[in-house]
C-alpha cells in the first residue's frame, strides 16, 4: 500500500490550490478527482456563466447608447459566447492544463472516486474499476463540492432538463425558457437568455427573488428583469413536469401551466458527501462539522461548499489557506466568517457582506441602518440608464461598527470590497466617515449611506 503525506479528495478551486501548495511545500501529495481538476467553477459555473453575462451586458449597453451618445445596431450572436466558453474558458472541458500544473508542482493526480476506509486511509476506484489504496501520514483533505439538486418533482426525472452543467454547453438560444429557481444562478441565466432573445419565465417558490439578500435588492432586481421582458412568478411552486414533442410543460400550484422549449432547474445544490466513507472514521454525512482550522477529526480536514459557510469559490480558497497552515504546522488566524462577501452578476449586480438588517435584528443586535440611492449620486447621474441601485449599511449601534452591507447597481461587486474590509476589520463608523472618497465614483455613495446613520460610539479596532 503506497504511503504519502497527504491525500486530497476533490480538486475544486480550494482542493486544487491546497494540493499544489502542499506539494510545493515539500509534502508528497495525491490529488484525487473523479471528473475535472478545477471543479465546478472553471468548467460549469463561475467562469463560463460570467462569459455569458459579459455577452449579455454588452448587448444591454449597446441598447442604452441612444440615450447617452449615439446610435447602434446590434445583432445578438450566441455562437460567439459558445465559442469563448468551449475554446477559451474550458478547453472543450479538458483538464489537462490543470493536471499538468499540479504535476509540475510535484503532486500526483489520480482520476477516480476516492473514499475513506479508516483514519488516514483512502481507496481510489478508477474508471476501469481498478483500485489503489493510500496511507496518508499527515492526513486527508476532503473537498467534495456539490452537484445540482434535482427537486422531487413528479415527471422531472428522465426529461432533458438543463442544469448549470448543461446550459454552459448550449449551442443555441431556445425560443422560450422556464427557469425553476430565483436564486443567483436562476436570475443570472434568466437575464442572459432573455437578452439573447428567449421568452423567459422565472418560477420562484419564495416570496421574492434572491431571498437571502436584502428585500430592497430583490425588488430592484425584479423591476430590472420585468423591464427587460422576463416574467417573474414568486410565491408559487411547481407541482409537475412533462416533456413531449420537444416541449416542456410545468404545472404550478396556482393552477397555471407553463410551456417552453427548455427548462432550466436552478433549485439549489446537493453536497457530495455520499460515498465518501465518512462512517469509516466515525462521522456522518448528516451532521459533518469542522472546527476553526477546518479539522473534522484527527488527520482529517474538510473544506469547500460542504462546510456550510457559503458555496462560493472564494470561501473554498480561503478555507484552503487556513487548512494548509494547520497541515504544515504554521501559525496564522483561524477561519472567520463574519465578512463573507457574495455577488450576483445580474444587471444591476447585487452584492452583500455580513448580516442583512433582518439577520442582525434576529441576532439581538441594536441595529442602525443607512441607505442611499445610487442613481441619485453624481456618478449615477453621469452614468444615466442602468444606474438604478443603492448602498445600504447595517451597523451595530452599540459597538459603532458595520456588521453588514448591501450594494445594488453597476460594479456592485467591486464597490462591496471596501465594505467587506470595514466589516472584517471592524473599522469604526466614525473612521469610515472621516475618509476621503473619490469623486465622482459609485463607491462615494458609501459615504452618503454612512451619513444616514445616527452618531455612533467610536469603538477601537
Amino acid at each position: 500500500m503506497p504511503e504519502v503525506d497527504l491525500v486530497v479528495i476533490g480538486t475544486g478551486p480550494g482542493g486544487e490550490s491546497l494540493a499544489q501548495q502542499a506539494a510545493e511545500a515539500g509534502l508528497s501529495v495525491v490529488a484525487v478527482e473523479k471528473h475535472l481538476v478545477g471543479g465546478e467553477c472553471p468548467y460549469y459555473a463561475c467562469v463560463p456563466t460570467k462569459i455569458m453575462v459579459r455577452g449579455s451586458d454588452a448587448l444591454a449597453e449597446a441598447a442604452r447608447l441612444p440615450q447617452v451618445g449615439g446610435e447602434a445596431s446590434v445583432t445578438p450572436s450566441w455562437s460567439r459566447v459558445a465559442e469563448r466558453i468551449a475554446e477559451q474558458a474550458t478547453d472543450h472541458w479538458d483538464d489537462r492544463v490543470a493536471v499538468e500544473r499540479l504535476e509540475k508542482a510535484g503532486a500526483t493526480v489520480v482520476h477516480g472516486t476516492g473514499r475513506l476506509t479508516g483514519p488516514r486511509a483512502v481507496v481510489v476506484t478508477r474508471a476501469d474499476a481498478s483500485e489503489i489504496a493510500y496511507d496518508a501520514r499527515v492526513g486527508v483533505v476532503l473537498n467534495p463540492g456539490t452537484r445540482p439538486a434535482a427537486p422531487p418533482l413528479p415527471g422531472l426525472e428522465g426529461t432533458p432538463y438543463w442544469t448549470n452543467r448543461d446550459v454552459v454547453k448550449a449551442a443555441a438560444v431556445p425560443a422560450s425558457l422556464v427557469v425553476l429557481g430565483g436564486g443567483p444562478i436562476g436570475c443570472e441565466l434568466a437575464q442572459v437568455f432573455a437578452r439573447f432573445g428567449a421568452r423567459v419565465t422565472i418560477v420562484q417558490h419564495a416570496d421574492r427573488l434572491l431571498e437571502r439578500d436584502e428585500p430592497e435588492a430583490s425588488e430592484l432586481l425584479r423591476d430590472a428583469l420585468v423591464g427587460e421582458g422576463v416574467r417573474v412568478l414568486t410565491g408559487v411552486s411547481a407541482t409537475g413536469v412533462s416533456h413531449a414533442d420537444g416541449r416542456f410543460e410545468l404545472s404550478l400550484d396556482d393552477g397555471e401551466t407553463l410551456a417552453a422549449d427548455r427548462l432550466l432547474v436552478a433549485a439549489g445544490r446537493t453536497p457530495n458527501l455520499d460515498g465518501l466513507g465518512l462512517e469509516a472514521v466515525g462521522l456522518s454525512p448528516d451532521d459533518l462539522e469542522v472546527d476553526a482550522r477546518l479539522r473534522a477529526g484527527d488527520g482529517l480536514w474538510v473544506i469547500g461548499d460542504v462546510v456550510g459557510e457559503g458555496a462560493f469559490t472564494h470561501v473554498s480558497m480561503y478555507q484552503s489557506t487556513v487548512a494548509l497552515r494547520d497541515i504544515l504546522g504554521r501559525e496564522g488566524p483561524a477561519a472567520s466568517y463574519r465578512a463573507v462577501p457574495h455577488v450576483t452578476f445580474t444587471d444591476p449586480e447585487v452584492a452583500g457582506v455580513g448580516l442583512t438588517e433582518a439577520a442582525a435584528r434576529d441576532a439581538g443586535i441594536d441595529v442602525a441602518v443607512g441607505v442611499t440611492d445610487l442613481a441619485a449620486s453624481s456618478r449615477g447621474f453621469v452614468h444615466g440608464p442602468g444606474a438604478a441601485g443603492h448602498v445600504k449599511v447595517v451597523a451595530d449601534a452599540a459597538e459603532g461598527v458595520l456588521v453588514g452591507a448591501s450594494v445594488v447597481g453597476p460594479a456592485a461587486g467591486e464597490i462591496i470590497g471596501l465594505l467587506v474590509l470595514a466589516v472584517h476589520a471592524r473599522v469604526p463608523v466614525a473612521e469610515l466617515r472621516s475618509m476621503i472618497y473619490a469623486y465622482p465614483t459609485f463607491h462615494r455613495a458609501i459615504e452618503s449611506a454612512l451619513a444616514e446613520l445616527p452618531e455612533l460610539p467610536r469603538t477601537p479596532v
